[in-house]
């Protein structure tokens, strides 16, 4: 487990631009601009592992829920799944199961906010939702061992069990990343506004008091 995060941070470190290529990967799939990427990024290979899930009328549901701040869950699993995808190509691990389980992980299709759910779970989404986008997806796709192993316990170390492979760690690391990701640039993104309105009212109240 500690070779594998050691030899990731060593990919991470040597550059940024999948994270930023990761954090908008909606917006490429929508326009299709990864056609016109590099192959360094490898976008088309990506998307064509992707073609069957994304399309699917269920998963695309996830876009009517949001995840962590205001990233839908679709969006959320997609940059789960290019980051995964990143990872376990350069480690050579089974990338194509991982992409497609991590674009899965997160197909439990509510909004787990407690104010706005509709529906009753049996305990803390937090503990439920893996076995609930398990089921979810696997009454749509038939799946391989490892692809379930990914989505079951891709919230280790929440969920008690060990994952059983490399690549459901890598999943698991990804998820975290991703919600980090998220929330970061949620974050500052509000502090920019802050200090936007901030100035807007000084240089008006400024105004203000010039004329009266």
């Amino acid at each position: 487990m500690s070779n594998i995060i050691k030899k990731y941070n060593n990919i991470k470190n040597t550059k940024d631009i999948f994270s930023q290529i990761g954090y908008n990967i909606d917006l490429y799939y929508e326009n299709n601009n990864y056609k016109n990427m590099s192959s360094k990024y490898h976008l088309n290979e990506f998307f064509e592992i992707l073609d069957d899930i994304i399309n699917n009328d269920t998963v695309k549901q996830m876009k009517n829920y949001r995840q962590h701040c205001n990233t839908s869950c679709f969006k959320h699993c997609m940059q789960v799944a290019y980051f995964t995808f990143i990872a376990c190509k350069a480690l050579k691990l089974d990338y194509i199961s991982a992409t497609r389980a991590a674009m899965l992980h997160d197909l439990f299709l509510y909004d787990w906010r407690k104010k706005y759910r509709n529906v009753e779970l049996p305990g803390l989404h937090a503990f439920v939702h893996p076995l609930i986008a398990f089921e979810n997806a696997s009454s749509i796709f038939d799946l391989n061992d490892k692809e379930k192993d990914v989505i079951i316990k891709h919230m280790w170390p929440v969920t008690l069990s060990f994952p059983r492979y490399r690549e459901s760690y890598i999943v698991t690391i990804m998820d975290k990343y991703s919600a980090c990701l998220e929330t970061y640039l949620y974050i500052q993104e509000k502090l920019k506004r802050k200090t936007f309105y901030k100035t807007a009212y000084i240089f008006l109240s400024l105004i203000f008091f010039r004329i009266i």
